[in-house]
C-alpha cells in the first residue's frame, strides 16, 4: 500500500518536527510553502495523504488544498492549523474536501491517529476505483463478446472503429482517450435490438421498408438507453446517441456531441472502405460532403488500415490465434455466418468456431490477416518449441 505523506507548512521548524516524530512510522516528504508543495505533487507523486498548515501568505492551506484535489483526487487531505475557527473549518471541508481538520498544537498520538486514519481511506478509495474499473471492463468485454456471437458483423464493425477511434484521439491529443474507445467498442451495442433478416437485408443492399429503416436508425438510441443504466459510462452513452452528429463551421457541439460526431467519422469511413474504396478515396469523399471536421479528416489521413502492414494467411481452424483479424467471412458448412470480414478472433470466437466444427462444421481454410505484434508471438512460440 502506497504510505507517502506530504506535509506542507510555511514553517521550516514545524516540519522538521513532524519529520523527527514519524519518520521511523511513514515516509515523510515535506515541502516549504504551498508553491513547493504542489510542485511536489506535479513531479514527486502521488501522496497518499497531504497534510497542510491553514495559514500560509500568499495561498492559504484551503486553496492549496483544492488545487490538489484538482490534480490528485484520490489523495486524502488534511488541515493542520493554529489559527482555528468554525468559518475556517467549514471553509475548509466545503471547498478543499478535507478528510480531517486539526489544531495546533497537535499531540503526537493525535496526528498519528489521523494519518493512520487516512492511509486507510486512501487504501479504500484506491482499491474500490481498482475493483470498479476492473468491473467496468469485464462488462464491456462480456457485452462485446455476446454482441460478436448475436450479430457478428455489427461486431466486426465495432472491432474495427475501435482501431481507427484509438489512432484518432492518439493523434488528435483528445482528453479522456478511454471514453472515446469504450464509445467505439459499444457503437453497434443497440443492433441486438435489429431482427437477423433485416441486418442481412441491409448488409446486401436490399430496398428497406419505412419499419426496417427506423430500426436501423435508432439503433444508437437503444445502445444509449442500455449504457446509460451502467455506473461511470453515462459519458460513454452520450457519445453512442451522438454518433449520427453532423458538424458544421457554425455549429456549437458539446463535448458529448464532439465526441460523437468523432464516431460518425470513423463509421462513415469504415462504410466506405467496406464497399471497396481505398482510404485515399474515402477520405476525398468524405471531403466532399462538408460535414465533417476538418481536423478528425486531417487526423484520419494517418490511420494504419490493418491491412496496409499485416500479413494474409489462408488457416485451419487448429492454426487460428487470437488477435488475428477475419479477411473474408467464416461461415459453417450450412452456410451460418459465425464470424464477419473485419473481425478479430478472440477465446470465445475461437470456442464458438470449434463448438461449430464438432457439429455442423467449417468451411476452411479461413483466411485471416496477421498483424505484425501476431505474427512475432507466432514466431516466439515456433521458436520455442524444440526441434
Amino acid at each position: 500500500m502506497l504510505n507517502r505523506i506530504l506535509c506542507v507548512d510555511d514553517e521550516t521548524n514545524v516540519l522538521q518536527a513532524i519529520e523527527r516524530q514519524f519518520r521511523r512510522k511513514f515516509e515523510i516528504h515535506t515541502a516549504l510553502g504551498p508553491e513547493a508543495g504542489l510542485q511536489a505533487v506535479q513531479h514527486d507523486g502521488p501522496f497518499a495523504v497531504i497534510v497542510s498548515d491553514l495559514r500560509m501568505p500568499g495561498m492559504d492551506g484551503i486553496r492549496f488544498l483544492t488545487r490538489v484535489r484538482e490534480c490528485a483526487p484520490d489523495t486524502v487531505r488534511i488541515m493542520l492549523t493554529g489559527h482555528a475557527d468554525l468559518t475556517d473549518a467549514i471553509a475548509a471541508v466545503n471547498q478543499g474536501n478535507i478528510f480531517q481538520f486539526l489544531t495546533k498544537p497537535c499531540r503526537s498520538e493525535m496526528l498519528a491517529r489521523a494519518l493512520n486514519a487516512a492511509l486507510e481511506q486512501y487504501s479504500l478509495i484506491t482499491s474500490e476505483r481498482e475493483l470498479l474499473e476492473k468491473t467496468l471492463v469485464g462488462s464491456i468485454g462480456v457485452m462485446t463478446e455476446i454482441l460478436g456471437l448475436v450479430n457478428p458483423d455489427a461486431f466486426s464493425r465495432a472491432q474495427r472503429i475501435r482501431r481507427y477511434v484509438r489512432q484518432l484521439s492518439e493523434r488528435l491529443q483528445l482528453p479522456n482517450r478511454w471514453q472515446c474507445e469504450f464509445a467505439a467498442m459499444l457503437c453497434q451495442i443497440g443492433t441486438v435490438a435489429v431482427p437477423f433478416e433485416v441486418a442481412v437485408k441491409r448488409k446486401q443492399g436490399l430496398p428497406l421498408d419505412p419499419t426496417e429503416q427506423e430500426m436501423l436508425a435508432s439503433q444508437h438510441r437503444l445502445g444509449h438507453d442500455l449504457l446509460v443504466r451502467i455506473p461511470r459510462l453515462e459519458g460513454v452513452a452520450d457519445m453512442v446517441l451522438h454518433q449520427n452528429e453532423c458538424w458544421g463551421p457554425s455549429t456549437t457541439l458539446t463535448p458529448a456531441q464532439m465526441m460523437g460526431h468523432l464516431l460518425r467519422v470513423a463509421l462513415d469511413f469504415d462504410e466506405q472502405l467496406v464497399l471497396g474504396a481505398t482510404p485515399e478515396m474515402a477520405i476525398a469523399e468524405m471531403r466532399s460532403r462538408h460535414v465533417y471536421n476538418p481536423r478528425y479528416l486531417e487526423a484520419l489521413e494517418a490511420v494504419q488500415v490493418e491491412e496496409a502492414s499485416s500479413e494474409v494467411l489462408a488457416v485451419k481452424l487448429a492454426q487460428l490465434r487470437p488477435g488475428m483479424v477475419i479477411n473474408a467471412d467464416v461461415k459453417s458448412k450450412t452456410n451460418l455466418l459465425l464470424l464477419a470480414k473485419g473481425q478479430e478472433v478472440t477465446d470465445s470466437a475461437l470456442a464458438c468456431l470449434r463448438r461449430f466444427a464438432s457439429g455442423a462444421g467449417v468451411q476452411e481454410p479461413i483466411s485471416v490477416i496477421v498483424p505484425p505484434v501476431v505474427a512475432e508471438r507466432q514466431a516466439e512460440l515456433a521458436a520455442s518449441i524444440p526441434g
